[in-house]
């Protein structure tokens, strides 16, 4: 009896210190390695979403996750996102989009109307491997300051390694939208359409473009990570039928560009 006691006494002991080791180990949520991918992309492509008119144009890339993640694909189109699940063939978060002004500055084509403000758009992905070469991911966000609507991306890209350091994507894309969204970047009201000459337009909700992308990428070192990419989107719904479309732009979008990043490893405590 003496000695069960005293191994019972000793088992408690080591389980309450492996319990309390775990606990200090897992004391903060970000506790542990973690990796920052900064970059930037050049790109010629449409003015603004709907314009004829293309222009050069150059924006920063970011990404943040934890090493060791099981992220298996990346697109350009993706948004900064934020794992809370990442179970190999699925992964879910939170996910955000930073939106620049869009004003007369942007075109002349956009002279008279209500300018886009500078603001974003927050709220959640999730993206499923159904085999091992094809990623289909979702996003849902809400517009912040820029405009107060949701908008729905879905895309699905199937990806091959050709080399040990080259891959080559592509893959459908859709997008959606409600009649907030459409109102801030298609809409046309009385006084726009006086000051601008575009005919009045009251824009609904529903489909905004379907498209397809492809993208060539080369993992030039271990930290390195180099990219081309064409895609093409046909405005679609109350996008393709806005007045700012028909009467002074097109409803083919094409983009082709360049990108590029650099990995950063840390570990907080």
């Amino acid at each position: 009896m003496f000695n069960r006691s005293l191994f019972a006494l000793a088992a408690g002991l080591f389980f309450s210190a492996s319990f309390s080791v775990q606990a200090q180990e897992r004391q903060h949520f970000w506790s542990g390695d973690w990796y920052l991918k900064v970059g930037a992309t050049g790109f010629i492509g449409a003015k603004y979403d709907g314009s004829s008119d293309r222009l050069f144009q150059a924006a920063p890339l970011i990404s943040l996750g934890r090493a060791g993640s099981t992220v298996r694909f990346s697109s350009r189109n993706d948004n900064p996102a934020f794992a809370f699940v990442d179970k190999g063939a699925f992964r879910a978060g939170v996910v955000g989009k930073l939106i620049f002004e869009r004003d007369d500055d942007t075109s002349s084509d956009l002279e008279g109307l209500d300018p886009v403000r500078f603001g974003g758009e927050l709220g959640g992905f999730a993206e499923v491997y159904p085999t091992d070469w094809l990623r289909i991911r979702a996003e849902l966000r809400q517009g912040i300051r820029s405009h107060h609507g949701l908008v729905a991306d879905v895309a699905a890209d199937g990806f091959v390694d050709v080399s040990d350091n080259v891959r080559i994507s592509a893959g459908p894309r859709l997008s959606a939208a409600t009649s907030d969204y459409f109102d801030a970047y298609y809409g046309v009201n009385s006084s726009e359409a006086a000051k601008s000459g575009y005919s009045k337009y009251k824009p609904s909700g529903g489909l905004n473009s379907i498209g397809a992308g492809a993208a060539i990428t080369w993992q030039a070192t271990e930290k390195i990570e180099a990219s081309a990419f064409a895609e093409y989107k046909r405005l679609m719904g109350p996008a393709a039928d806005s007045s700012i479309v028909k009467e002074g732009g097109s409803r083919n979008q094409f983009l082709v560009g360049l990108s590029a990043t650099y990995r950063f490893d840390f570990t907080l405590e």
